[in-house]
């Protein structure tokens, strides 16, 4: 009697390969979770909210001196104006941001576009929803959509687009042209944009992260989705924000009322802390996340991997094929993690159709021995993979 939507689905990919290095004791570089454990101040102030500050029910929509620190942030990194008090609500993490304005906005029939590779939280919601997925399939390595695939994607029954920049599992930074695009495509077919941008401040390099609520036409229809988990390295915190104009927030708020009604109010007011406070870990964290990116690409590269690029977030892709390795990427990553010790994750498990199976994502966001462990034994994997073929 169980809804298919979800009897039908798996154990996530991450659940699985993460179970296999627990019990294997393989080298985890399969989820992506930082070893550091995130900024003492910011803990510091959370485990003193506990103790000394209040723990009863927030309000609903987040506490106001989080919602004021969101938007002041937005202001200050991307030049956004924001109203905290009609505009950003506080949820329980980015996933639940996700379910929030799938359920608020969709309707039964309405066609939602989805890119390929994308992050597994996105259909099974969609279509609990209604909703009806129109994929669009990027490819590697440019991993980038174009005009043609945006024609033939969009319809008259399109409602909503969902876009993940930084981009998971690609590592990709859209280009400006890219994100005018899209949003061109947003205004002519009168469509909102679900914008999962929580890795925007993990971009490296000259790569520059533009919201697309800052696009011409997209103020009153994009939804803007933020993790403070991703921006400190505090992934089980779970406190997310949506961002969007007071029409849209109004639905997205009375959805996620029903859903997790609010989020631990200790770690809000540690979140607000941090995000008016720590400047300098927005500056270094990622440059040292840059230096274990290079650390990884140039250790992979010497035992004869191709390495794609990677501009943020805390994955970098290695081309299979490219490395003389025949064998798809799923057996590839479930030989690593049992004969090899290391833990990986195949692309193709960010696909539901037309799958990329030739390329391994691995998490970039560990110590110096992590990463040295995990490239001999992915040089141990490649072997074991070429001589078996």
């Amino acid at each position: 009697m169980a809804n298919p939507i979800f009897s039908s689905l798996p154990t996530t990919i991450f659940e699985e390969m993460s179970g296999l290095a627990r019990t294997l004791g393989a080298v985890n570089l399969g989820q992506g979770f930082p070893d550091d454990p995130g900024p003492e101040e910011i803990r510091s102030k959370a485990a003193d909210a506990v103790l000394n500050g209040y723990n009863q029910y927030p309000p609903m929509a987040g506490l106001p001196e989080l919602r004021q620190a969101v938007a002041a942030h937005y202001a200050r990194a991307q030049g956004l104006d924001l109203d905290w008090a009609s505009e950003v609500t506080v949820t329980s993490g980015a996933t639940e941001a996700l379910a929030a304005a799938f359920l608020a906005l969709i309707e039964p029939g309405d066609e939602v576009v989805v890119f390929q590779p994308f992050y597994d939280a996105y259909l099974p919601v969609i279509r609990l929803a209604g909703g009806v997925p129109k994929l669009v399939s990027l490819q590697p390595p440019r991993w980038r959509f174009d005009r043609a695939m945006l024609e033939a994607a969009f319809t008259e029954r399109t409602r909503l687009v969902v876009l993940n920049n930084p981009n998971n599992p690609a590592g990709t930074v859209l280009p400006d042209e890219d994100l005018a695009l899209l949003a061109e495509f947003c205004v002519a077919h009168d469509v909102t944009a679900i914008c999962d941008e929580v890795w925007e401040q993990v971009v490296f390099g000259a790569a520059r992260h533009r919201p697309l609520i800052a696009f011409p036409g997209m103020r009153e229809r994009c939804v803007k989705i933020g993790s403070a988990g991703k921006m400190f390295g505090l992934t089980g915190w779970k406190v997310g924000f949506l961002c969007a104009a007071p029409e849209l927030t109004h639905s997205l708020a009375r959805a996620h009322q029903f859903l997790t009604f609010t989020t631990p109010p200790n770690l809000q007011a540690a979140v607000a802390w941090g995000l008016e406070n720590s400047d300098d870990w927005f500056r270094r964290m990622p440059r040292d996340l840059e230096r274990s990116r290079d650390r990884l690409a140039e250790g992979l590269n010497r035992e004869g991997f191709a390495v794609l690029p990677s501009a943020g977030t805390y994955f970098l892709n290695v081309d299979l094929a490219a490395s003389g390795v025949t064998e798809p990427d799923r057996e590839f990553c479930l030989r690593a993690v049992r004969e090899a010790g290391v833990a990986a994750i195949p692309v193709s498990a960010f696909y539901e159709q037309d799958h990329v199976t030739s390329i391994a994502r691995l998490c970039l966001s560990k110590r110096d021995e992590t990463l040295d462990a995990g490239i001999k034994r992915l040089a141990k994997a490649r072997e074991l993979s070429v001589r078996s073929g």
